[in-house]
């Protein structure tokens, strides 16, 4: 049976410096991806077609990202059974809220996960998906376990020089 994967979505190549940060997270901590640009609204069909053979393939949690109205979480949520987290973009004239909103306002039984708006909710998208994983692979917890002491040790180590740099 092949590895689970994480498939992120993209309604648009704009979106990939943000996603970036998602992409970074799961190389981080080796979690297997792949990467589609796909519009609900102007390639639905490919969409579907995208989500349906993702899913055949193992496909284990979507990372779905959008701006504007962001229908591609919903119209992914709607065709596949497996996780769905949503990043709303921080774009167009308010600012990624439309897109916050979309996300969110799903109708009962078609759940999108959702995440903060911008490049904070596409580093927390990644990490959610990892935790969904971790779910079913030890191996995954340790290393996630791993990262969160790293960024402890970081801080501490940061707070030092601080401390440091104020006595002088």
């Amino acid at each position: 049976m092949a590895k689970p994967f994480v498939a992120v979505i993209m309604g648009s190549d704009s979106d990939l410096p943000t996603m970036q940060k998602t992409l970074e997270v799961l190389d981080k901590l080796g979690i297997p991806y792949e990467v589609k640009i796909s519009s609900a609204h102007r390639t639905p069909d490919i969409t579907h077609a995208y989500v349906k053979d993702a899913d055949s393939r193992g496909c284990a949690v979507f990372i779905s990202a959008a701006g504007l109205a962001n229908h591609l979480s919903g119209t992914v949520a709607a065709l596949t059974l497996k996780p769905v987290i949503g990043v709303p973009m921080d774009s167009g004239p308010l600012k990624g809220q439309d897109a916050l909103l979309s996300t969110v306002q799903m109708p009962g039984g078609i759940p999108v996960a959702c995440v903060a708006i911008g490049s904070n909710g596409a580093k927390n998208a990644g990490y959610l998906a990892a935790q969904i994983l971790g779910l079913s692979d030890p191996d995954v917890i340790r290393r996630l376990a791993d990262d969160r002491a790293q960024t402890a040790a970081d801080i501490v180590a940061k707070d030092q020089a601080v401390g440091k740099r104020l006595e002088n």
